[in-house]
């Protein structure tokens, strides 16, 4: 909005200093500060707000969280402050008639829907009756009301999470598909194209649709699209789940993610800056520079909600920032054509996935057998850091565990800066990249 209005101030009549908020640098860094100023003083509200309406976590499982006693009373759905610093900035500062900025945008808002429905569902599952009307419907749909609390208690079923997020690929698939805006810039002139950065080779991309030249030019690209589709819609949803498992101590997934989203709009800005884009030899993707004014703001959000969430929490994020989360990495990844650079970039929401795939397909096989199998002590793989160590002891003795590590215990603040640490080594890395080949 603020964007179009100082552009009108000095085009029509020079006002001195307008011209400056055409810059991209300008409006990002104002949307950062801008969205740090926002969630300090909306989490300060929020937290209060929802420690009125007795909206808390419940005291959490001491066998898997030694430290779940110090979080009783916490509130949650803290997702609700990284959206609303993230969009407020986004809508002042951004071209709304951008297509990646209003992709950014949906992404943003339909995750968080599907987040807080599910936080909803969790933190009411005792006031069924007093749900609005529409919120009843949808908990109905879920199971009857005489046994909504039990069906209940763990949010939405994971198959609706699942719609959603795959939902929302498809979409976001389909609009790089047909958009006309939604190109990547090949000499002189603007194509569409199923082109992705391939790390570590020379030639340094990769197309979909050659896969399915064979079968002919047409038909080849027709399901080089179609396999395009399909990835975006399988990257969001391991991306968005994967930062779903990584949110469980205080300020982790918060931390990661901002590492992550500063690293994206690193690359972000190269592939929407003509020069740098011929220098590291990567697609010239036009109009994707909006990508920083959005993952400013957004980092924004993220660091001023770690100012509440930081170990002890003031109050968690939820499915409401988890969920959207991810999904807003994930697009931002595939719009610059670099969603082969997740595992990396994304390399600890990928073995906290992991580790939950593998603990429930090792347990299953147990299961069958008639005997206690784990794949690692706790998963997700970060719960397995803070085990205390009589509890490793407990589970050695009951429980076969194929990958018998971490052997010791360490305090989630701990953990939670290592993970850091890693995260910021493989998102230098991701950036390294490009002139790795």
């Amino acid at each position: 909005m603020l964007y179009y209005i100082f552009r009108y101030l000095h085009d029509a009549f020079d006002v001195p200093g307008a011209g400056m908020w055409g810059y991209i640098s300008t409006r990002a860094i104002a949307a950062l500060i801008l969205a740090l100023i926002i969630s300090l003083w909306f989490g300060e509200w929020f937290i209060k707000h929802m420690r009125r309406k007795n909206i808390v976590e419940a005291q959490r499982n001491a066998s898997i969280d030694p430290f779940g006693i110090e979080k009783r009373g916490v509130p949650t759905m803290g997702g609700l402050i990284i959206i609303v610093a993230t969009l407020i900035p986004c809508l002042m500062l951004g071209r709304l008639r951008n297509i990646y900025m209003l992709m950014m945008l949906f992404t943003t808002v339909w995750l968080g829907l599907l987040g807080f429905l599910d936080d909803y569902l969790k933190g009411h599952s005792k006031e069924y009756d007093k749900m609005p009307g529409l919120l009843k419907l949808i908990s109905e749909f879920h199971g009857a009301s005489a046994t909504y609390r039990e069906k209940n208690k763990n949010g939405m079923r994971p198959i609706i999470k699942l719609l959603g997020q795959a939902s929302l690929g498809l979409g976001i698939g389909l609009v790089l598909y047909l958009s006309p805006d939604a190109v990547i810039r090949e000499g002189s002139e603007l194509i569409k194209s199923t082109l992705t950065t391939l790390p570590f080779v020379k030639s340094h991309n990769l197309d979909y649709a050659g896969f399915f030249l064979w079968m002919g030019p047409q038909i080849g690209q027709a399901l080089g699209w179609v396999f395009f589709v399909f990835m975006t819609t399988f990257i969001i949803m391991a991306v968005s789940n994967g930062s779903n498992l990584n949110d469980g101590m205080d300020g982790l997934c918060a931390g990661n993610s901002a590492i992550m989203c500063v690293a994206l709009g690193v690359l972000a800005y190269f592939s929407s800056h003509i020069d740098y884009a011929n220098y590291f030899n990567i697609m010239y993707i036009p109009g994707s520079q909006e990508l920083v004014v959005f993952v400013a703001a957004f980092v924004g959000a993220l660091v001023g909600f770690l100012w509440y969430n930081a170990y002890p929490a003031q109050i968690f994020m939820g499915d409401t920032g988890s969920l959207p989360i991810g999904g807003i990495i994930a697009v931002i990844a595939i719009i610059i054509h670099k969603e082969l650079l997740i595992p990396i970039i994304c390399f600890v929401f990928l073995v906290e996935s992991i580790s939950v795939m593998g603990q429930n397909f090792v347990a299953k096989r147990g299961n069958a057998q008639g005997k206690k199998f784990r794949f690692v002590n706790r998963a997700p793989i970060h719960d397995a850091f803070r085990l205390k160590p009589e509890q490793l002891q407990q589970l050695s003795a009951m429980d076969k565990i194929l990958l018998k590590w971490p052997r010791s215990s360490f305090h989630e603040n701990k953990v939670t800066a290592r993970f850091w640490i890693v995260t910021i080594i493989l998102a230098a890395f991701a950036i390294m990249t490009l002139k790795i080949r």
